[in-house]
Formats: structure tokens, C-alpha cells, sequence
């Protein structure tokens, strides 16, 4: 393939040079694009220094010093307690926001739940659901306009939800949805106010009391699930593993308070990532008719017009290097935890001082000059197993990494691929005329606006 072939295509929201001297940007506003506020250098030093006028804080994209700070000095680096208490805000004591001997315990006791043939046993039930959804996309008739960004959340909801709970799940798709896109909204609505001592703990604690109220009306209803579950254990959805699941080192199983808190992680881990990382494939795909065309001939060989499995999953290669290359250019959840420096530590032959606030961007780290080949170039291939040897294991961070990687990573792999195939074989659809698209980051990425696209036919 030339490099005339792979680079064939509109030009892409995000992607290109960054700016030498980007416009800071300080407001909350779900206006700004935070991205567009980080400068060339960062794109191009193993260790970024960030302007701040309230403490040190570095920006880390050398892999061997990011593997320093998640696994080989992990206890030198815990996440920032104002992040920690927005995580139990939303989730409660789950594993984005516990630590420690709890989330050690809670990390042994889900893990068989997420494990390949539990996740091969998911997959029925996100296919099945991939195709209801292309149908209901039919039913609006061709060249109906949608926004597929919220469409993608209403999809990935429904699959979790399936996925989740069985048939009991279609009962509360709607309030689960409304309830998490309010609480996200809510918990991470930051600003310079928040890290004033003082008034960022009583913004805190109102945010805290402000989440309680808002899921009451959900937990109620996810509690009487848990103890239907426990009533009635020969369900085997991922409800009822993690209500049966025991520890192997204490044979306890996880509370109905603790499945909860991690119902409620695995439903924004496992729909609002995959929701965001399907809404930018389809806004590339718009954009890049080359590879478009080329996932539509594996379909075709693979599938022949049928609805994808399981099974289908090995052959359906360019189709899983589409999903992780728009991952690597639009990261669902573009910056890990920011971690602080309990003690003075060296990363990539800089000085950390104590008390350094250390973060990792995914968004630069995938575009980083000296990690990638061509970076703002979408080419799936750049993932063929011949061209991805050698490259470091933390150059490329989707899931995040070490201990605390994304429990769900293959399941939300299994899944974006099933819709992928599924939709695409029946549907191309098409970015409205002269809309822009621009970025807008809360926990993950989705398109400001929406992404309006009329659904037109294969």
C-alpha cells in the first residue's frame, strides 16, 4: 500500500501539527477543547514540564517511565484524592476509586467474570442486539439523519445492559442511562475552584450529597436485581457471576453494597468508553473512504452478509485494526489518573520532587514524534503484527495500564468489533455537509455537538 493510498481522505478533527504556542484554556465550559491548550514540546519530550501556578506537575510520555510510575513504583504514585472522591461520588467504593487490600479483593473476585470464555459467553447477546439495532436503523427509512453519538450510547447501553442483567435489564435502560449521563456530568464538572483549600472540600461534599439524591431512585432498582440474583442463582449474566463470585484467597464474596458500586463502574466502563471509541469509527470511516472500502471487502469474505459471532472474530482482522487505530488517534478516555509523588523520584533522566503532581495523556502519548511513525496519519496497518513488533508496551494506553488496567478490556474489544461488522455491513453512514465536528472531554471523548450522519445504504 503506498503512502498516497493511506493517507486518502478528508482531514481529521484533532489530527495534524499541534500548535507551538496553543491559547490556554482555563474554563470549565463544556465549550473548550483542553487538548487543543497542550503545545508542540509536550508532543515531542519524554517529559513534559506543565505550566502551574500551584504545584510541579509533568506530563509523562517516555513508556519505560510510565511503566515506573503504574507498576514498578506504583506505591510512590497514588491517585490524587480529589479524583478519588469524585470516582466514589459516581461509583461508590468500586474499582476506579477503591485501593489498596479492597481493591485487590475486588479485582480477584470479578476478574473470572471478565476472563475470555466468559466474556465468548456475552457475545450472543451484543451481537443479537447489534442486529436489533441495524433493523431499528432500517425502520427510519433511507437517508434518515441521526446523531450517531448518541445513538452509539444508546446501543452500548442496551448491550450492557443485556449483558448485564438478562431480560430484566430492558426495565431500567432508560433510567440507568439518564442517571449515569447526569452523575458524569456532575462529579466532573471542575474548575480553579476546586483545588482552592477550603472551598473545594465544601464543593466536594456538595457534589457528594448531590450524587447521593441523584442515585437513589437506580439503586433501588439495581438492589432488588442483586437479590432476585441471590434468590434465584442459575442466572448466569454478568449480574449473577458477580453475585455468586468468591475470593479464591478468603472464599467471601463481594456485599450488595459492593456489587453495586461495581454495577455502576462496569456500566460506565463498559458503555461510555465503548460508546465514544464507535462514535469516532464511524466519523472516520466517513472521512477515509480508502480503509472503508477495505473493511467492507473483509466483511464481505468473512461474513457474507450474515450477522457476525464469536468465532468470526480472528478473521475480522482489519476490522479490529480499525477499532484500535481510532482508539490510538481519539483514546476513549484520553488521560490516565493523574498520580502524585509521595517521594523524590527520576522519570526518563528527569527530576521528580516530592509532592510533583505526574500525569499520562493517552491523547499525546499515541501522538507523541518519537513513539510513532507518521502519527497523524490514520493507518489501521500501523497495527499488523509485523509492524507493531518492538514497539514499547506503554506506548499505546486505550485500556490504561499495569495492575489497574481496564478489567473489561476484551469485552469491550469483542463488542465494538460485533457492532462494527454488524452495522457496517448494511449501513455507510455519512457526516451531515459542512458540519465540524470539535472535542469535547468530560471522562471520555465524544464530539461537542453530536455527530449528525445521514444512515445510507450499502
Amino acid at each position: 500500500m503506498t503512502a498516497a493510498e493511506t493517507m486518502q481522505g478528508a482531514e481529521l478533527v484533532g489530527v495534524g501539527p499541534p500548535p507551538e504556542r496553543p491559547k490556554p484554556a482555563f474554563s470549565s465550559s463544556d465549550r473548550v477543547n483542553f487538548f487543543e491548550a497542550i503545545p508542540r514540546v509536550a508532543y515531542e519530550e519524554s517529559v513534559w514540564r506543565q505550566p502551574s501556578p500551584f504545584m510541579r506537575s509533568f506530563l509523562i510520555n517516555d513508556p519505560a517511565a510510565i511503566r515506573r510510575v503504574l507498576i514498578d513504583e506504583v506505591e510512590n504514585y497514588p491517585k490524587m484524592e480529589m479524583e478519588r472522591r469524585a470516582f466514589r461520588a459516581l461509583f461508590g467504593e468500586g474499582l476506579l476509586s477503591a485501593d489498596g487490600d479492597t481493591w485487590r479483593r475486588h479485582r480477584r473476585v470479578m476478574a473470572p467474570s471478565f476472563d475470555p470464555r466468559s466474556v465468548a459467553s456475552y457475545a450472543p447477546d451484543m451481537a443479537a442486539a447489534s442486529v436489533e439495532f441495524a433493523d431499528r436503523w432500517a425502520a427510519l427509512g433511507a437517508g434518515a439523519e441521526v446523531d450517531v453519538s448518541d445513538e452509539m450510547t444508546l446501543l452500548t447501553l442496551r448491550i450492557i445492559c443485556r449483558t448485564m442483567f438478562s431480560a430484566d435489564g430492558a426495565d431500567i435502560t432508560e433510567l440507568t442511562g439518564s442517571t449515569l449521563q447526569r452523575g458524569s456530568d456532575e462529579a466532573f464538572k471542575f474548575n480553579l475552584l476546586d483545588i482552592v483549600p477550603g472551598i473545594a472540600q465544601l464543593r466536594m461534599r456538595r457534589r457528594e450529597r448531590l450524587m447521593a439524591s441523584l442515585f437513589a431512585p437506580l439503586d433501588g432498582s439495581i438492589h432488588r436485581l442483586i437479590a432476585a440474583r441471590r434468590a434465584d442463582p442459575g442466572k448466569t449474566d454478568l449480574l449473577g457471576r458477580l453475585v455468586a463470585a468468591l475470593d479464591a484467597e478468603t472464599g467471601n464474596g463481594l456485599s450488595a453494597e459492593e456489587v453495586r458500586n461495581e454495577v455502576l463502574t462496569i456500566f460506565v466502563a463498559g458503555h461510555e468508553t465503548t460508546a465514544s471509541a464507535m462514535t469516532f469509527v464511524w466519523y472516520v470511516l466517513s472521512q477515509q473512504p480508502h480503509w472503508e472500502a477495505r473493511l467492507h471487502e473483509e466483511l464481505a469474505q468473512v461474513l457474507g452478509g450474515r450477522a457476525p459471532t464469536e468465532a468470526d472474530l480472528p478473521r475480522l482482522s482489519l476490522t479490529r485494526r480499525i477499532v484500535e487505530e481510532t482508539m490510538r488517534l481519539y483514546p476513549p478516555a484520553p488521560g490516565l489518573s493523574a498520580r502524585v509523588a509521595l517521594k523524590g523520584d527520576e522519570l526518563a533522566g528527569v527530576r521528580i520532587p516530592a509532592k510533583s503532581l505526574v500525569g499520562v495523556s493517552s491523547w499525546v502519548l499515541h501522538r507523541h514524534r518519537r513513539l510513532w511513525d507518521s502519527p497523524d496519519r490514520f493507518d489501521p496497518d500501523r497495527f499488523l503484527p509485523e509492524r507493531s513488533e518492538g514497539r514499547p508496551r506503554f506506548a499505546y494506553l486505550p485500556f490504561g495500564g499495569g495492575p489497574r488496567v481496564c478489567i473489561g478490556q476484551q469485552l469491550a474489544m469483542t463488542e465494538a468489533i460485533l457492532i462494527l461488522a454488524t452495522l457496517a455491513q448494511r449501513f455507510r453512514p455519512r457526516l451531515r455537509p459542512g458540519f465540524r465536528v470539535a472535542i469535547q472531554q468530560r471522562v471520555t471523548i465524544r464530539p461537542r455537538d453530536g455527530l449528525p450522519m445521514t444512515l445510507g445504504p450499502r
